[in-house]
């Protein structure tokens, strides 16, 4: 582990090296990280917040016994990464969207970077039930940034206005802008759900979709939005 600082309150940015030999991440993807031999009994799922070379960042939030594991950790602690899994965003063209709440920016960060590498537009909606954290950080890498703190973050945007637009935060916020996106605009969502394998073996995070079940971490974690709120 190469770093680990607090940006907000119960939010960290974790930093880590991998091997030469793991796969490109692509944006919407995440890994499955340890820093414990037997207990807890599982790894966690992490959203892969930014990619540079063999280095990964990961942001999260502390919500259990794991997470507040890795927010002890320091630089030169030992951490086990499985990754990187999952399907990320999909390949768009055009102006899109990135809404996020909470430690659902996560993704948006390097999602934004790769879209403008590919030369879309990209517009960032950033919702906080407390204080914001790492906007600046992201009004670097986006044409346009939108924070909201403490009220809705879909109330700020007009889907009609994207080619596409994906999302990711609290399942709340996510129907709410399906709700918005009922005129046929593209939208993508990232789900969160309890995983023990992370990768598809299990079924333990098995959902109800339009298609039938699926397995959030190895179908998803990205999926249509009429795919599973439309049922």
């Amino acid at each position: 582990m190469l770093s680990n600082r607090q940006v907000s309150p119960g939010f960290y940015l974790l930093s880590a090296e991998l091997p030469d030999s793991i796969p490109a991440i692509r944006a919407g993807q995440f890994c499955m990280l340890r820093s414990w031999d037997t207990i807890p009994v599982l790894s966690r799922p992490i959203s892969v917040f930014d990619a540079e070379g063999n280095r990964v960042f990961f942001l999260y939030k502390t919500v259990g016994r794991g997470t507040a594991m890795f927010s002890r950790l320091k630089p030169g602690d030992p951490i086990t990464i499985q990754g990187p899994l999952g399907n990320g965003f999909p390949d768009i063209a055009g102006r899109i969207a990135m809404v996020g709440g909470g430690a659902g920016i996560a993704p948006l960060y390097l999602g934004a970077k790769q879209y403008k590498a590919a030369g879309c537009t990209v517009d960032l909606y950033l919702g906080f039930s407390g204080a914001a954290f790492l906007t600046e950080e992201y009004r670097e890498i986006a044409d346009r940034v939108t924070v909201n703190v403490g009220g809705f973050i879909t109330d700020t945007i007009d889907p009609s206005g994207y080619d596409a637009i994906f999302t990711c935060g609290p399942e709340i916020m996510m129907k709410a802008l399906r709700e918005k996106c009922k005129s046929g605009d593209r939208l993508f969502v990232s789900l969160e759900a309890r995983m023990a394998c992370g990768v598809g073996a299990c079924y333990g995070c098995s959902r109800k979709t339009a298609a039938g079940n699926k397995k959030v971490c190895k179908d998803g974690p990205v999926f249509p939005a009429e795919e599973v709120f439309d049922l």
